[in-house]
């Protein structure tokens, strides 16, 4: 999944989208209002972490004007720690809220708790066959033995379980999946695929030719 983390302290800037990439999660920076309001207008976010107080535009602000046009699920993690902050976050359309300071363990639980509402997924184990999608272990098992992948592979398969039923695109997930820190050649999406393939079955994932990838329920 992408993630957008907005924030002007530096070293927890990068110490935070460090921890989510080594999740598996692709991560968008910003350090200011305004190229963060430019990003989640124009990306396809599945989470937005999202401090208050920023150079030129507050995170209020940002949420007040993403919420015309995007429905994406945003954290606010600041050190505004009122209950009236709090409260006025909510109203604002804030999906959750997390007072600095904040144990990593649990900012990471409530990302996965925010998406998995946002893909409409309300059981964190996603069933399908003989496989179990753990989406708080972040483990997949098939019948009941734990399946090693790394963590690109694992989000790969998560992505595709809560798009089960539908047509994925080679695209979508390229611009869920992968950052800038990778390399954008052709056929890394068909790396990944291959490589779960191998570790879940090769009919995990049917393939539509120059359409995308299915994932039956």
């Amino acid at each position: 999944m992408r993630i957008l983390v907005v924030e002007d302290d530096a070293d927890l800037l990068a110490g935070l989208s460090q921890t989510l990439r080594e999740s598996g999660y692709a991560v968008d920076q910003a350090d200011e209002g305004n190229s963060a309001l430019a990003l989640a207008k124009a990306g396809s976010y599945d989470a937005i972490i999202l401090d208050i107080m920023l150079p030129h535009l507050n995170g209020r602000e940002i949420l007040r004007q993403l919420r015309h046009t995007r429905s994406t699920p945003v954290l606010f993690l600041t050190a505004c720690d009122t209950i009236d902050d709090r409260v006025e976050g909510l109203d604002l359309g804030a999906d959750d809220y997390l007072v600095k300071p904040f144990d990593l363990a649990e900012l990471l639980a409530r990302v996965r708790a925010m998406i998995r509402r946002h893909h409409d997924v309300r059981d964190p184990v996603i069933r399908m066959g003989d496989l179990a999608i753990d989406t708080n272990a972040r483990v997949v098992s098939k019948d009941g033995v734990p399946i090693e992948l790394t963590a690109r592979e694992y989000a790969l398969v998560e992505l595709l379980a809560m798009k089960r039923g539908g047509l994925v695109t080679r695209t979508f997930i390229y611009d869920h999946l992968f950052d800038d820190n990778h390399d954008s050649m052709s056929n890394l999406v068909d790396v990944y695929i291959s490589r779960i393939r191998s570790k879940l079955g090769k009919d995990f994932v049917k393939t539509r030719r120059g359409e995308g990838y299915f994932v039956g329920n």
